[in-house]
């Protein structure tokens, strides 16, 4: 018999998993950014996992892409909103063009305006669907290397949001 130590230690480069990456604002420590999109009572139609260095504004037409068709009415299923809110992160005339061209009215700030412009009335719901979803420690601390586990507990914290919702709504 050898004796071993029971504990592994991580070799270099292992510690920090994928979709990782410096952070702007918390002294370049690694670390991830969820994206939502929520329809206006704050329940999540679609997510995405990046890297704590990647920009808001590159996950919005791939967001949009996740969302899921809505089911009811008889003809083709709706697959987009009608209007999108967003902060001044996503003020870009591309992404604006962008959003028009699929029939989406955008609703964002203005990049240099004074703040008050009146979005944060309607921009609270996303804030507390993030606030709802960090109240699970592990999508608040990321302890999960590899993207897929924690994308796939990011999954559940939004079918347990809906779930919670659906739960409050008389029959």
């Amino acid at each position: 018999m050898v004796a071993r130590d029971r504990r592994r230690e991580p070799r270099a480069g292992e510690k920090r998993g994928s979709e990782t990456g410096p952070s702007p604002v918390d002294r370049a420590r690694s670390g991830s950014k969820h994206h939502l999109l929520v329809d206006a009572t704050g329940i999540p139609l679609a997510f995405t996992l990046t890297g704590g260095n990647r920009h808001d504004v590159t996950q919005l037409l791939p967001l949009l892409d996740r969302v899921p068709a809505v089911a009811g009415l008889p003809g083709r299923p709706r697959r987009r909103p009608d209007q999108l809110i967003a902060d001044r992160g996503y003020d870009y005339d591309k992404y604006r063009r962008l959003l028009r061209a699929r029939g989406i009215e955008p609703v964002i700030a203005q990049r240099g305006s004074e703040h008050g412009s009146g979005l944060g009335s309607v921009r609270w719901v996303v804030e507390r669907t993030f606030a709802h979803l960090h109240q699970f420690k592990r999508l608040h601390v990321r302890y999960e290397r590899r993207a897929e586990m924690h994308e796939a507990m990011l999954a559940i914290g939004c079918c347990l949001l809906c779930y919670r919702r659906l739960k409050l709504i008389p029959q």
